[in-house]
Order: structure tokens, then sequence, then C-alpha cells
């Protein structure tokens, strides 16, 4: 039913109308995560056909200076979040379409086999409410049902230090914190050397540039951008619907999830931004985001 949806609002030209009243002036920002070789050719191939895409640090440089020419019509900044393992199998197709992409990396999960939280299928609570328990609530639940952030399981989840360099030759690599806590739901402390450590690690152990923050699951507050400013961040990313310009905050980006489709039309529809401004009623309606008071007086 869903994909009929998706075919419809496309020939209807809706997505269509919508790409050109919304994105024609502005800066889109597309989210993936672990998509097959054939959804990277099938998304690469449409994005860089129907969009000018651009490279973050381009966005990033032309926001300092308010260098309007360099940012070109439907302009699209590529992102993956987390750096898991199966990026490495879509390094051909991002080579392929000479695609500028960003990949979101978990500095303490990468290169070990560590797994990913929100991936244990084992939890007895359901991933979406471990999301709004406090930081020390959620390890403290997740570790009776046999999840520990730290353990190293059989097979890794997220890319290994070979991988990472073989990507970052054409990839942008940036923060995404240690762990992906929320980090609303994390103490002072707990925020700080997630988006401090992660950035350090980054930089010591890989030689990258670090200048953005991914907040792991759109989810950020004001003590957040004050530590990410605080730890020498230039950018941070969220998944607040909608558009960007040179005027946007630079620490509120907004960002369009793809869901790692591999359908025509759903890429079409959600890259025009058309099925979240649907979804969210114009970004009114969403479950994650800007937070006005982060945890951190309840967490003891």
């Amino acid at each position: 039913m869903k994909k009929m949806k998706f075919k419809l609002l496309r020939y209807l030209g809706l997505a269509k109308l919508f790409r050109f009243f919304f994105q024609r002036n502005r800066v889109s920002i597309v989210l993936l995560h672990d998509i097959s070789p054939s959804s990277a050719d099938m998304i690469f191939k449409y994005l860089s056909n129907s969009y000018n895409l651009i490279d973050l640090n381009s966005f990033i440089k032309a926001h300092k200076t308010k260098d309007y020419s360099k940012i070109p019509k439907y302009a699209m900044i590529v992102t993956f979040d987390d750096g898991h393992r199966g990026n490495i199998e879509i390094l051909e197709a991002i080579k392929r379409y000479k695609a500028p992409v960003t990949i979101f990396l978990c500095a303490g999960i990468i290169n070990t086999k560590r797994h990913f939280w929100f991936l244990y299928k084992k939890s007895s609570i359901a991933i979406s409410k471990l999301k709004r328990k406090s930081n020390k609530e959620r390890l403290a639940i997740l570790a009776k049902d046999g999840f520990f952030q730290d353990k190293e399981y059989e097979t890794p989840q997220a890319l290994n230090k070979k991988e990472i360099e073989k990507l970052s030759k054409y990839v942008n690599m940036q923060s995404h914190t240690l762990f992906h806590p929320i980090l609303p739901m994390c103490s002072d402390i707990d925020s700080k050397e997630e988006l401090v450590k992660s950035k350090e690690i980054l930089e010591k152990e890989y030689k990258f540039d670090i200048n953005t923050i991914s907040y792991p699951n759109g989810d950020y507050s004001s003590r957040d951008i004050a530590l990410a400013k605080e730890a020498g961040y230039e950018c941070g990313i969220t998944v607040d619907f909608g558009f960007n310009t040179l005027e946007s905050d630079i620490f509120r980006l907004k960002r369009i999830s793809l869901n790692d489709t591999d359908d025509i039309n759903e890429l079409i529809v959600k890259a025009s931004g058309l099925w979240a401004f649907l979804k969210s009623r114009n970004g009114k309606k969403q479950s994650y985001g800007y937070c006005k008071e982060p945890i951190r007086e309840y967490e003891k």
C-alpha cells in the first residue's frame, strides 16, 4: 500500500512540484544508513541526475563567508550515519558517480567488534521506548538483557580501520559520537565525553579533520550544541525536517531521511522532501529533535 502511495505522489507530479518550489534555491541534506550496492547505484544515479551534489565542507565554507555563488540550484548533500560495515560495499558506486558523501562514524564502535545498541534484537523493551530513557537507565536495561556497549561480539557491525582508510580517499569522515547515545538523555559529563572523545579519536587515530557532529537519532539540546562548540565542532546536523540556506543555524542543519530505500518511487518522493513534509506535518509532528531541557538534573 505504501509503495502505491509513493508511485501515486510521483506520477501525479506532486514530488516534482515540491522539488521545484522548495528545493530550487535551498540546500537539501539527505540521510542514509546501510544500503546495498544495487540500491546505491540507483540512489546515486538518480540524485546525481536530479540534483547538484555538493560536499558538506563546501557548504560550511560558503556558510562562513555567505558566498551564495558557491551554492548551485537544487544543491544536495548526501550523508550516512553510524559507519555500518556495509558502507564499504558501496565504494564503487560512490566512485562511479563521483558522489561527495559524508559518513558520520561512531568512534567507539568502529574498528572493533562492538555492536550498535539500537540493533540489539534481544531487548525486553522496544528500542523506541529505550530512546526515551535516561542514558544511565538505558544502559542498565540493556545490561540486564545481555547487551554491553563495550562488549566484543563474534562479528563486527561497523567499519574497521582499513575499510575506513580506503573509503576516506573518496568520503568525508565526521563524528557521530562514541556509542550513539541519545544526547539529551545523557548527563552533562556523558554528553561532553561522547562529543569530545569521538572527535579526539577520529583526529588522532585516523588523522581526520573533524568539524561536524551528527546528533544520534536526531536528538539534541542547547546544552549539547554548547558542548559541541566547546569541543571545537563547527557544524551540527539534525534530522529536523526542512531545507537549508546560508542563513540557517549551522548547528541545527535540517535533513531528510531516505530510509535506505530500494524503490525508485519512494526515493523520488522522499528526496524531494514531500513525504517528510506530509508525515511530520511540516516538522510539527516529529518524535525526535530539539529538546528544551536535557535530563541532566534527574540523572544521578
